[in-house]
């Protein structure tokens, strides 16, 4: 086995861990919203991004339009565009069109800082070893949430769904308390998603228009109050 390959696996370990978590409390919701095993496996193997899935599965159990699909996916996932391009100034000489496209396949947040924090230049068979175990247990554990879904009391299933709002907040949380831009930006998204669901003339407005307005409008207002300056500094 190729020894890039194998120190891709190594590396991929703790990412496929915490992914297959995380995956498990993805496919409890998606179960309860009625969306079948297969489907949900099915959505995790060619869709890689937790944040995504979530409010796409969010979209499909309101029986949002596929335009409220579009525009939340297009928001929420393209960070993946400009990370893949930073990859790219990283990866060895000679890396094909297509080799490129595998590796954007399964180019997430995790899987993007591991590959960056790697000492050298990274190969495809790297990449490929460091995506593997992360998809495979990104869609095992979506897999084993719905089965689980189904056979654990709904009260348990119920407990266990929350489990997904915790990463966000494990994720957000730290860099919050470091960062007061992105105290705001996560506060101001908070504020705005609780008026579009408590105030009662809001209500047509439906969950997927509803992540899209809180993202962009928290977006903006974060990126005009705080600016980046040249160089890099607020």
């Amino acid at each position: 086995m190729n020894k890039e390959f194998k120190q891709g696996i190594k590396d991929g370990i703790p990412i496929a861990l915490g992914y297959f978590a995380v995956s498990f409390s993805l496919g409890i919701m998606a179960i309860k919203g009625g969306i079948s095993v297969f489907q949900s496996g099915l959505m995790s193997l060619t869709n890689v991004t937790s944040a995504g899935q979530f409010a796409g599965i969010k979209i499909i159990i309101a029986a949002g339009t596929i335009v409220e699909m579009i525009m939340t996916q297009f928001i929420i996932n393209l960070r993946y565009a400009l990370m893949s391009l930073s990859l790219s100034q990283k990866l060895v000489e000679g890396t094909t069109l297509w080799q490129r496209l595998i590796i954007a396949f399964a180019n997430t947040d995790e899987i993007f800082a591991v590959a960056m924090a790697h000492t050298k230049n990274v190969t495809f068979p790297y990449m490929l070893g460091l995506q593997s175990l992360p998809v495979f247990g990104w869609t095992l554990g979506t897999v084993l949430g719905c089965i689980a879904a189904e056979l654990m009391p709904k009260s348990v299933s119920v407990a266990m769904s929350v489990a997904l709002y915790g990463m966000f907040i494990a994720i957000v949380f730290p860099v919050a308390k470091k960062s007061k831009p992105v105290l705001f930006v996560a506060a101001v998204a908070v504020l705005i998603s609780c008026l579009l669901f408590y105030v009662p003339f809001l209500s047509f407005i439906s969950d997927g228009i509803g992540i899209i307005i809180s993202t962009v409008i928290a977006a903006a207002l974060g990126a005009f109050i705080f600016p980046v300056k040249e160089g890099g500094k607020e």
